[in-house]
């Protein structure tokens, strides 16, 4: 029986900020704050959703209302180190771990963007956008003027 690597890591492995090629601002909301007084975890997925599309969509000047590939969410995950509060400024770091012909697996993680140099992560996550046809919802391959984009984030 063969075991299957966990998506996300088990740990930070000492991540930073300055191991993200693409550094997105977020900023929390009232409404983020669970009863506990920390962002609510459903929130983290709401920053990198945010993070992803608004990068893609006013860097390789996508809109998503009418483009004709659009990508969905295949696969999500991630890991919380510390807690965030609102209001917080953040940022979200987005790494391109793999890059397929319909498929693209991002590492994101989340940061305090209040002070200065490489900020210790304290939420990793994974995400995989695969593309498909607006009409036909069938995998086609990643337009080119996203790939093109994604590439210049890619990592090993």
């Amino acid at each position: 029986m063969s075991s299957v690597p966990p998506t996300v890591p088990s740990g930070p492995d000492n991540l930073t900020s300055s191991d993200f090629p693409v550094l997105w601002p977020v900023l929390t909301r009232w409404a983020d704050n669970d009863m506990f007084g920390h962002l609510n975890n459903a929130v983290y997925y709401q920053l990198f959703d945010t993070a992803i599309n608004a990068w893609i969509n006013t860097k390789a000047g996508v809109d998503p209302m009418s483009t004709p590939a659009l990508g969905i969410v295949a696969e999500s995950g991630c890991r919380y180190f510390s807690e965030l509060h609102f209001p917080q400024s953040l940022t979200v770091g987005l790494a391109v771990t793999s890059l397929g012909r319909s498929s693209v697996t991002y590492r994101l993680g989340v940061f305090k963007a209040d002070t200065e140099g490489p900020q210790p992560i304290t939420a990793l996550g994974h995400w995989v956008h695969v593309y498909v046809d607006r009409t036909t919802r069938k995998s086609v391959p990643i337009p080119d003027g996203i790939r093109s984009l994604l590439e210049t984030a890619c990592v090993s």
